[in-house]
């Protein structure tokens, strides 16, 4: 069932906002537009809650329930336990901390696997281990596609390597690799596994359970959401994880990963994106019963985006005067589309764009060494056209229009 468009956006205040009429967001990649359910919940909690919470007089108990229960909601959407879900403030600090943590199930000698593939975020701090005498190795991209190539991992993976790190899909190529396949494969081999999904948690909040990864992280403001990361951890994991937070907080399971504690207002209203889903679902499929709702909901967003990816590829695939950069085929990416123009730098085509009215992103995207071993220089970058399941067919075409036009100038 294709999704009611106008019920998607009314769901969203950007759309309604005066001064972003005539405006088409295409840098969602970056950060997606906030739902209302979260809006609501952030402008009430800071309202009336924004006291300490978990003491008993009402404000505070109240506080309490609404961060409860995002953690709750959130574990609904990714089949997971609530005792699983970790908050920090985004998902470069959520990893770092990670790194950090792991440490003493490491000792000089063993292994880590990385690509360069990845955002830094999911690279950099795990790189940083060898100087502390870790071993890592990179599973290389291909260099005219982008894609990781699962079978390369045979010849990497060794009885020393004790961790793979890798991610969903990457926000440049978009590429979205086997998560499962390839997390099956680690832990055949006894190696644990690290996912970035933060370029494809935006197009549907995957069943971390069913992908079988060790720790999955995503960032809530690209996924409708707060300026908050989100990190899921298995829990006989963590059990074996350092403790980051304070030594006499090592027993209480949602802070031994953020050392700074969390920002109270914005755990509680991440139950807002879960709402969100709801209400879709519920609009989409009255008579359905709730259990297979996060499914649905994954679906949807997929199906709804898909041909409008397929269009816009359709134009690029064509077009002699950029370069596509990862897969041309609809089924094998995300939403997220980045090229390099030849004839004009990808600043100077956000410019012509904005003046359009349509928003985009460019740069390096903090994938520097994926671009490097693209051969594109990351200083001039590459452009970026990323967008959602509340993008619109208009939108889109407008999208092709204003890019022939600026392509041209």
């Amino acid at each position: 069932m294709d999704l009611d468009l106008e019920f998607v956006r009314r769901q969203f205040p950007a759309f309604s906002e005066p001064t972003l009429d005539g405006q088409a967001f295409f840098e969602n990649a970056g950060g997606s537009y906030p739902c209302s359910q979260v809006v609501h919940r952030l402008y009430g909690y800071y309202r009336r809650l924004k006291v300490q919470p978990y003491y008993v007089f009402a404000a505070s108990t109240e506080a309490g329930e609404w961060m409860d229960a995002s953690y709750a909601r959130l574990a609904e959407y990714l089949g997971v336990t609530s005792a699983e879900v970790h908050f920090g403030p985004s998902t470069s600090q959520n990893t770092y901390v990670l790194a950090q943590s792991f440490r003493p199930l490491l000792k000089p000698g063993d292994e880590i696997i990385v690509t360069n593939q990845d955002h830094e975020a999911n690279s950099g701090a795990w790189r940083r281990l060898v100087n502390h005498g870790i071993v890592v190795k990179e599973w290389s991209i291909d260099r005219d596609s982008g894609k990781l190539d699962p079978e390369k991992l045979d010849a990497l993976i060794s009885e020393r390597t004790r961790l793979l790190t890798f991610p969903h899909a990457s926000n440049v190529v978009a590429h979205i690799n086997a998560v499962a396949q390839i997390a099956a494969k680690a832990r055949s081999a006894g190696v644990l596994t690290v996912v970035d999904g933060v370029a494809w948690a935006p197009h549907g909040l995957p069943d971390v359970r069913a992908l079988g990864a060790d720790v999955y992280l995503f960032s809530l403001y690209k996924t409708y959401g707060p300026h908050q990361g989100l990190m899921v951890v298995r829990h006989e994991l963590l059990e074996k994880l350092g403790n980051e937070g304070h030594y006499f907080n090592a027993a209480a399971v949602h802070k031994r990963l953020n050392p700074a504690g969390p920002d109270h207002a914005q755990v509680a209203c991440a139950q807002g994106i879960a709402e969100y889903f709801d209400a879709l679902d519920v609009h989409q499929h009255p008579s359905a019963t709730a259990a297979e709702r996060p499914r649905r909901v994954r679906e949807g967003l997929r199906a709804q985006e898909t041909p409008l990816l397929e269009q816009l590829l359709d134009h690029l695939r064509a077009r002699r005067d950029i370069r596509l950069l990862g897969p041309a085929e609809a089924s094998e990416r995300a939403a997220t589309v980045a090229f390099v123009p030849k004839n004009v730098t990808p600043a100077e085509l956000g410019k012509r764009l904005a003046q359009r009215g349509f928003m985009i992103g460019y740069g390096d995207f903090y994938a520097v060494r994926l671009l490097e071993a693209m051969g594109v220089d990351p200083d001039r970058g590459a452009a970026r056209l990323s967008f959602l399941h509340y993008t619109s067919p208009a939108e889109i075409a407008g999208l092709i229009r204003a890019l022939d036009q600026a392509l041209r100038d």
